[in-house]
């Protein structure tokens, strides 16, 4: 692509606000760099998800309306699975071990454990267009392999948190070691952190399951700008 082309290309995918916002790293060799990677990995190996919803958490959830940021590690590498959302999944009627843990520990918070219909909710798209962030600190995976593109992405992920710390007031959400590892990005002087373990089956009973982050969240939102501008979880 050239220079010009590329620019729009970015701002289409980012939308205005993260395109403005992640523009200083967007113009960056890194960037092009990780570009290039992505490009060669999908000429050798199915990736995941596809071009299109690479970007989609940033075109659902404008920078200026992100209130809430949960951080994943990389897309699911199942066929079907990767939406461009982190721990949401694509393929219906079938909810990865995680996405199940995490919306079993919802159905406890928020609806204390009233029979919810989970499959209605295997797409977080509607968090998203709420202003929950869901990233993954590596935006793509090849088939079949977890982890295999978390070498390319993590000046990526530096650059979108740091463009975040223009904002107060803003959710974090760490579930796990590898979110928590990017902490220090963050001025929790100024923002709000909530921690527990992964929602994996390995870990969610280690501190996930009953953390209430969901209904922590609204009641920090609640008391930011009242009631009616809680997350419809």
């Amino acid at each position: 692509m050239t220079h010009g082309i590329l620019r729009t290309w970015y701002e289409a995918n980012f939308g205005k606000g993260w395109f403005l916002s992640l523009l200083p790293f967007l113009r960056s060799q890194a960037m092009e760099d990780i570009r290039l990677k992505i490009l060669d990995r999908r000429k050798k190996a199915i990736v995941y998800p596809p071009t299109e919803d690479m970007f989609k958490a940033f075109k659902l959830c404008p920078w200026e309306d992100t209130r809430v940021v949960i951080i994943g590690q990389d897309p699911y590498h199942t066929p079907g699975y990767a939406n461009g959302l982190a721990f949401s999944s694509g393929e219906a009627n079938k909810l990865p071990p995680s996405l199940r843990n995490i919306l079993t520990e919802l159905e406890n918070d928020i609806f204390d454990g009233f029979n919810i219909n989970i499959y209605e909710k295997y797409d977080l798209t509607p968090w998203a267009k709420q202003g929950v962030l869901l990233i993954n600190t590596a935006l793509t995976v090849e088939k079949g392999k977890a982890g295999s593109h978390s070498d390319i992405w993590p000046k990526f992920t530096e650059a979108v948190l740091t463009a975040l710390q223009d904002k107060t007031g803003v959710i974090y959400v760490l579930w796990g070691n590898h979110a928590k590892s990017y902490k220090s990005l963050i001025r929790e002087e100024h923002n709000y952190i909530l921690e527990a373990a992964h929602p994996s089956p390995f870990s969610a009973h280690k501190g996930f399951y009953g953390c209430k982050h969901f209904s922590k969240i609204n009641e920090i939102i609640e008391a930011q700008n009242g009631p009616e501008f809680k997350i419809d979880w």
